[in-house]
């Protein structure tokens, strides 16, 4: 048998491997008319569906997988934001228009200039959400407030009023998700990059990488697996299928609740498969930038035993 050989089993697609900026991630998009929603990360299930994928070996039997609950209430136009055409420099804003700051915001938001004509002022404008964590089962204080693309006449009708999920998309969709991973902290090189330990007639150190690389040039490269920051990255999965949007949490509520979580009290969203980031973190969606066509799943059931272990 050849010598299994794994100098290293991490990416090199993402550098450098530090913390993200914040808890919340912003969203990347091209356009100004990509849906884009966010919800809170309520934990897993299994379900059973019919196999819908025609090459599949099991193409038209029920099939038992894992999916995800997000808990996605409203969310609260309180800005619109002006954008205009800069030859030298591209966009740049060049007003905005608020909302009376609600109290549950917590918090003073800075703003440019207020606009009260829309005029011949903007190229496109986005607006600006705010969470409402009252309407859902976190306890949080402070929501997150985030920039999203939106239709620019449907736009200056929306201060003030809410998006709802159904709104944005529908059953069958497929969307990336973004959201900030779980957090290890500072670890070594075996659990970060997956290496091989060292036996037991190494001499000195078992748990670290055999090479640092050659004498010249006199500088580790940066490919070699050091120890450092594992995981509270930000990252996007893309083509994830929804297979349920619901206005009724009895449907999905376990019995107990999601451990970490507690129950879903407002909307979710169904998602086939898991995705980054851990129990109560803002996870935000956007319509899949790849090419996708609308997947329609049988749900036949949702496994709504406790997960306490008892």
């Amino acid at each position: 048998m050849p010598k299994h050989s794994k100098p290293r089993d991490g990416s090199l697609q993402f550098w450098p491997r530090k913390r993200a900026k914040r808890i919340y991630p912003s969203v990347s998009f091209i356009g100004n008319r990509v849906p884009v929603f966010a919800g809170w990360k309520a934990g897993m299930t299994h379900i059973q569906t019919v196999d819908n994928k025609k090459k599949s070996k099991t193409f038209g039997r029920t099939i038992t997988k894992s999916a995800t609950i997000l808990e996605t209430p409203p969310l609260l136009v309180c800005a619109l934001r002006f954008y205009k055409k800069n030859a030298s420099s591209g966009f740049f804003v060049s007003g905005e228009q608020w909302i009376k700051i609600p109290k549950f915001m917590k918090r003073k938001v800075p703003t440019q200039p207020s606009v009260k004509n829309y005029d011949g002022i903007f190229d496109h404008v986005r607006i600006v959400v705010v969470t409402q964590p009252s309407k859902s089962n976190m306890k949080k204080i402070k929501p997150e407030i985030f920039e999203i693309p939106y239709d620019s006449e449907k736009a200056k009708t929306m201060l003030g009023k809410e998006i709802d999920i159904s709104e944005v998309f529908k059953d069958g969709e497929f969307v990336d998700v973004t959201s900030i991973t779980k957090g290890h902290g500072f670890t070594g090189p075996v659990k970060r990059f997956g290496i091989k330990i060292q036996g037991r007639k190494d001499a000195q150190h078992h748990r670290h990488a055999g090479s640092l690389g050659g004498v010249v040039p006199r500088h580790i490269d940066w490919r070699v697996p050091l120890p450092g920051q594992h995981g509270f990255h930000r990252r996007t999965e893309l083509n994830k299928n929804i297979i349920k949007i619901g206005k009724n949490p009895k449907d999905v509520n376990p019995s107990g609740g999601f451990i970490n979580y507690g129950i879903v009290k407002s909307s979710y969203v169904l998602l086939d498969g898991s995705i980054p980031g851990h129990k109560k973190r803002l996870v935000l969606m956007r319509k899949a930038v790849r090419k996708s066509y609308p997947s329609l799943q049988d749900l036949k059931y949702v496994s709504l035993e406790s997960q306490q272990g008892r």
